[in-house]
């Protein structure tokens, strides 16, 4: 009997792996990742299709052609430079610090600067399911708002459901809704910030590294206190609560819940009550960015008539980020504290990467000129 007790409690671990909670944090990280890969691809064809059209329009007209950098800047697309790589962990780390600091004195702004910028990523997020619902009885014309720019009646549906989504979860806090809100923004990064080549994504992944294991390792001995778990565990005060007791509304005031802010993904469990599994936005993000990467790059090889085998980069990269994610769950059930998942998830989605690249001999060309015409570059090696 005592061995079995034993054996219960050695394995303990091994169950809370299996818990719902776990699971719905790697399915829907995997989920996220995969679609907003998928979404950049496509609106990367769809603007390449357009520029083809306008260049051909321009040739009727004798216009100068559109570029390449134009077309990114139509798609309000943001492609990262080696210095925006090596930045991004810094001005991360001041953003942090500001949060921890000043928090309390800034939580209103921080609760409404968040919430317009999820209601625009989660109608991004809502927008293709708009499309389908509405496509029957929708023309496809666009409706002019004078300054504000035209829009389709798919995208002002997407941003009203999304602005009544995100009302909701200002009056109710629910966990739920601030899950939907943190998709949302996971989806839109990863579509419309891009990483040129693996030299820009090497860099910004082992310094976002860096980051994640000094605020969540080091951080204590120098704040006495984990600045990342204390940021990313703090609840804003309600906007409609704050309003309530300015106008000396006392009931609307009390039932006003504080604000968990969507910069994370929770997910409760079934069988063990109270108990949430939490997954941070930036794990999900700054790998999507390097998967999105091998998406884009996979698309153009097959383009360009070199797809080779079935074992794509994108799946192999997708296969390490399911590892990595395993890894630091299991190291979190061991150690019970708080692990700096990037500490596992980089290793496992680029040294693969790095070393498929390598054997398959496109590491020189993914590091610095992915997209160059690989048709013509081996028509020149042949000569």
């Amino acid at each position: 009997m005592a061995d079995s007790q034993g054996q219960t409690v050695e394995y303990q671990w091994a169950y809370s792996i299996m818990d719902s909670s776990r699971v719905s944090t790697f399915l829907i990280s995997m989920l996220l990742i995969v679609y907003g890969s998928f979404r950049s691809l496509n609106m990367e064809q769809e603007a390449r299709e357009r520029a083809a059209a306008t260049s051909a329009s321009n040739c009727l007209l004798n216009t100068p052609p559109s570029t390449p950098g134009d077309t990114d800047s139509h798609n309000n697309v943001q492609t990262l430079d080696t210095m925006q790589a090596l930045c991004l962990p810094l001005v991360a780390s001041v953003s942090l610090l500001i949060m921890f600091f000043f928090f309390d004195s800034m939580q209103m702004l921080f609760a409404i600067c968040t919430a317009v910028i999820a209601t625009v990523a989660l109608a991004f997020l809502l927008l293709p399911m708009c499309q389908y619902i509405l496509g029957p009885c929708s023309d496809g014309n666009k409706i002019s708002f004078g300054k504000c720019g035209r829009f389709t009646a798919a995208e002002l549906f997407s941003f009203s459901l999304s602005v009544f989504i995100v009302c909701i979860w200002v009056l109710t806090g629910h966990w739920l809704l601030m899950d939907a809100m943190g998709m949302g923004l996971c989806v839109a990064f990863i579509a419309f910030v891009r990483l040129p080549s693996l030299k820009v994504s090497t860099l910004l992944l082992t310094g976002l590294l860096i980051y994640d294991v000094f605020w969540v390792f080091f951080s204590s001995y120098i704040f006495n206190a984990n600045v990342m778990v204390k940021v990313a565990t703090r609840s804003a005060e309600n906007p409609v609560g704050v309003v309530a007791r300015k106008l000396n509304i006392g009931g609307v005031a009390k039932e006003a819940p504080k604000l968990s802010l969507p910069g994370k993904l929770v997910f409760p469990s079934i069988h063990n009550s109270g108990h949430f599994s939490m997954l941070g936005l930036g794990d999900i993000v700054m790998p999507g960015l390097l998967l999105c990467f091998v998406l884009r790059y996979d698309a153009y090889r097959k383009s360009q008539g070199l797809s080779g085998s079935r074992l794509t980069y994108f799946h192999c990269s997708l296969f390490g980020y399911f590892l990595g994610l395993l890894t630091a769950t299991v190291t979190s059930e061991l150690f019970k504290a708080a692990q700096p998942a990037l500490l596992y998830l980089v290793p496992f989605t680029l040294l693969p990467l790095l070393t498929m690249a390598y054997l398959k001999g496109d590491l020189r060309r993914m590091w610095s000129e992915p997209f160059k015409s690989l048709a013509v570059s081996r028509h020149l090696q042949d000569v």
